[in-house]
């Protein structure tokens, strides 16, 4: 049965819900063209072998966590096994060079990359990968996120610490491309009226600022003017709600300078020195997430007796939502058990993905069927 074929919430039969061969193509173009948003397609065959087969600009962002080298023994085989962490990432690359020609070229590639132990060292994979990505490929780099897992499995070695974070890079194709970065900010608290005053989010009236420009030895009198001024305009604006909330640095006031107080490294040291203050503003749409995800493995997935490695849907909630457009198209190239296309599907997206693996994809489809 063609994957054109509308099924209820159908992947296909199944005792085969899955594509693969030399129909990858046809049947890729067939989803996509089909009227059926929340039916993931799901592609049995080597990773590098079915990308080739995929038309260019395909999809709009890849988010995966292929295989850990020497770290587990795979159903099917495959990537992982060889015999130094280099040989490794030789394959790596050969898959992520065909995700270059597939990714649109506003699109992004979320890599989730966990290390291991070579000969007593740590080897660096991930950072290794990343580097020769940018280096012979013409990946840029955006984020490097520590996913710090909050526990670990079991560690034995008596000789260093346990291993509780994983690697998530950012990389994009091009400087410009799709990125909401209102999807993701934390929603904050509303500045409100308080006899009179506007108050901030956090609870700033502009009091304590008045009050500090008054008092100031170290501004002129031009420069506390134009402070006051200055402040009663960002007043202004935390009621219209063009910002949540806002800090003023003045002048020998005590604060300390943001990230340097050389004039010559830092344009706030220098907005310091020449009007004699400057504000830190906060966004109305709350604060970006930082490059540190505190997220704890989720060990009750419905995953299968032989799949050890599934990663957190909610590793997935951020790319997706900040890199890939609504309705647009997500691809996992190591879908394993399927969380990419759970978290790509709830988030309104569509998916594919793809294992060498079928019975992986097995599970991936029990997972997804209703």
């Amino acid at each position: 049965m063609s994957v054109a074929e509308e099924l209820p919430r159908g992947l296909g039969p199944l005792e085969d819900p899955f594509v693969g061969g030399d129909d990858v193509s046809t049947e890729f173009s067939a989803w996509r063209k089909s009227a059926n948003p929340d039916r993931p397609l799901l592609i049995l065959g080597d990773s590098s072998t079915v990308l080739r087969a995929l038309p260019e600009e395909a999809v709009n962002m890849v988010i995966t966590s292929p295989p850990y080298w020497n770290q587990r023994q795979y159903e099917s085989n495959g990537l992982g096994l060889e015999s130094t962490p280099s040989q490794f990432i030789d394959g790596l690359l050969g898959i992520t060079a065909e995700l270059h020609r597939v990714i649109a070229s506003d699109g992004s590639f979320w890599l989730n990359l966990g290390d291991s132990y070579f000969r007593k060292s740590l080897a660096g994979v991930p950072w290794r990968t990343a580097i020769r990505m940018i280096d012979e490929q013409g990946w840029i780099l955006r984020n490097d996120v520590v996913w710090s897992k909050l526990k670990g499995g079991m560690d034995t070695a008596r000789d260093r610490l346990a291993n509780t974070h994983e690697m998530l890079f950012h990389f994009v194709k091009q400087p410009s491309y799709y990125y909401d970065t209102a999807s993701i900010r934390s929603k904050p608290r509303s500045s409100k009226l308080v006899n009179g005053a506007v108050v901030s989010a956090t609870g700033v009236t502009g009091v304590r600022y008045k009050r500090k420009i008054e008092l100031s030895t170290e501004l002129s009198l031009q420069e506390k003017a134009d402070a006051m001024i200055a402040l009663d305009d960002m007043l202004s604006k935390i009621s219209t709600g063009e910002y949540s909330d806002f800090r003023m640095v003045i002048r020998g006031g005590g604060q300390r300078v943001t990230h340097s107080d050389q004039d010559r490294v830092s344009g706030r040291a220098k907005e310091l020195r020449d009007r004699g203050f400057y504000f830190l503003k906060y966004h109305p749409d709350g604060a970006k997430p930082s490059d540190v995800w505190d997220i704890v493995p989720e060990d009750t997935q419905n995953r299968g007796p032989n799949h050890y490695a599934a990663y957190p849907e909610e590793l997935c909630r951020i790319p997706i939502l900040a890199t890939c457009p609504p309705e647009g198209v997500v691809l996992d190239p190591f879908v394993g058990t399927g969380t990419t296309l759970l978290a790509a599907r709830s988030l309104g997206r569509r998916a594919v993905g793809i294992d060498v693996s079928s019975e992986y994809l097995r599970g991936a489809a029990s997972r997804l069927l209703p």
